[in-house]
């Protein structure tokens, strides 16, 4: 113990006068340990144990290695790489607990703005608030018209936006999408028309089903038609190149290795991402 045996009997007894029990038993022929004392050894032990846990879960807290990390996404546009980037982050980083959240671009701001998630994933922040976030274009995608498989034009392999113009439409609901909505109205305006709306559901998969149905016609991100929509058919715009991004954000002033470990990994995995996308 690197010390003397006086010392050792001084720290002893000032134990013994501190917790008021007696931790050995003293005869002039030899010392041994009380149940008191026996009982001490067990929790100094633990308490030693413990010391050396918290060190470790500490460095592992600062490299990012544990902790929760809570990642919302719009399905219709994460629905095809999702999966596989948590896999290979989880694969990296097992002992983080990642939890997915399901939300649109609208729960998403909400949630990000009162910190229930540390990671989005959608559409371009509005304005007003951009600048208390950091963003990273992931993909772009573009809008498409979607129409029934048994409509006139559902063979076609592009068309211009006015073919549509006596058409129902289905657009995606203006709470959830400020963006989309506002861009699908504009598009329609430029081609001459104002859309005959029928319905703004709040799910992509109830616009798609919509459209299959032959409710109406939709214009929406090409990237949806990776849910399951049977009996629709995509067809490129003419003169529409609006980009739609998706992107991953998270707040500027969060600092976490987890986050900053959950975003270099889906960075190095952005070519392959788009590629999925595309095709």
């Amino acid at each position: 113990m690197h010390t003397v045996q006086p010392a050792i009997s001084r720290h002893i007894s000032a134990l013994e006068t501190e917790l008021a029990v007696t931790l050995f038993h003293r005869t002039s022929r030899e010392v041994s340990i009380t149940e008191a004392g026996k009982q001490l050894l067990v929790d100094a032990n633990a308490i030693l144990a413990m010391t050396e846990q918290a060190k470790t879960q500490v460095k592992r807290a600062e490299n990012g290695e544990i902790g929760t990390l809570r990642i919302a996404h719009l399905s219709s546009a994460c629905l095809t790489f999702m999966a596989k980037l948590v896999r290979q982050y989880k694969h990296q980083y097992p002992q983080v607990h990642v939890v997915l959240l399901e939300m649109t671009a609208t729960e998403q701001i909400d949630a990000l703005q009162s910190g229930q998630i540390e990671i989005a994933f959608s559409r371009p922040l509005p304005s007003t608030i951009a600048a208390d976030f950091t963003d990273h274009v992931i993909y772009s995608d573009q809008l498409v018209a979607i129409v029934n498989q048994d409509h006139a034009l559902a063979n076609q392999g592009q068309l211009d936006l006015s073919q549509l113009k006596h058409d129902p439409f289905i657009i995606f609901n203006r709470d959830e999408a400020l963006g989309l909505f506002d861009e699908t109205i504009t598009q329609c305006k430029q081609a001459g028309f104002s859309p005959n709306i029928v319905s703004q559901p709040r799910h992509m998969q109830t616009l798609v089903t919509e459209v299959a149905a032959g409710l109406g016609v939709a214009i929406a991100p090409y990237c949806i038609r990776k849910l399951y929509s049977e009996g629709c058919h995509f067809i490129k715009l003419n003169k529409v190149n609006t980009e739609i991004n998706v992107q991953l954000q998270h707040a500027c002033n969060n600092k976490s290795a987890i986050v900053k470990a959950f975003t270099d990994i889906t960075l190095a995995f952005k070519d392959e991402i788009a590629l999925s996308m595309a095709n």
